[in-house]
């Protein structure tokens, strides 16, 4: 049994300019009509990454109509219910988040932040590939579980072992 259920999902970082576009770009199109993907920032650059906009569009997907937006949009009455929210750098997953409606599942997947690399061009291109990289492994695992028939607390452990997978900037328990 497929479920026609769509369900929305919210990508968290600080400047919602690199890692939570390329998110929302890859989840928008792997999801295939099954998920509606959004980003935003807890502090918004007010400005989109152009290094993750070329990086996008190398990889085939959507580069065009994104911007970097605060992550109270998402918190007003008339804002689309999350079923699930993802910070995707450590800086957000600290953060006071606002209340969600709904209350979503929430999980962190952070990865390192591309567009905190300094170099070459050559150097930085390849800080944004090897983050869409990682997010695009963590998206396709989540993509794989049976959403519709999966309880709660299973779902929820394998959201964090999602995010604990190659790439990860989460330190272990107890780590200091």
């Amino acid at each position: 049994m497929i479920s026609d259920r769509v369900y929305n999902v919210l990508f968290l970082c600080t400047a919602n300019s690199s890692r939570s576009i390329l998110a929302e770009s890859i989840l928008g199109t792997e999801g295939k009509g099954r998920f509606k993907a959004y980003s935003a920032g807890s502090q918004p650059r007010g400005e989109v990454n152009p290094l993750a906009l070329k990086e996008l569009q190398t990889l085939g997907y959507p580069a065009t109509g994104f911007r970097s937006k605060s992550w109270d949009e998402f918190a007003k009455p008339q804002a689309p219910a999350m079923d699930f929210i993802f910070t995707v750098c450590d800086a957000a997953h600290g953060s006071a988040c606002p209340v969600w409606i709904g209350h979503p599942m929430t999980a962190h997947w952070g990865v390192e932040d591309p567009a905190a690399v300094e170099g070459s061009e050559v150097e930085k291109g390849r800080a944004f590939a090897q983050a869409a990289r990682f997010l695009k492994n963590r998206i396709m695992a989540f993509l794989s579980l049976p959403l519709f028939s999966i309880d709660k607390l299973a779902l929820e452990q394998h959201l964090r072992q999602i995010g604990a997978m190659e790439g990860t900037t989460a330190k272990p328990a107890g780590a200091g």
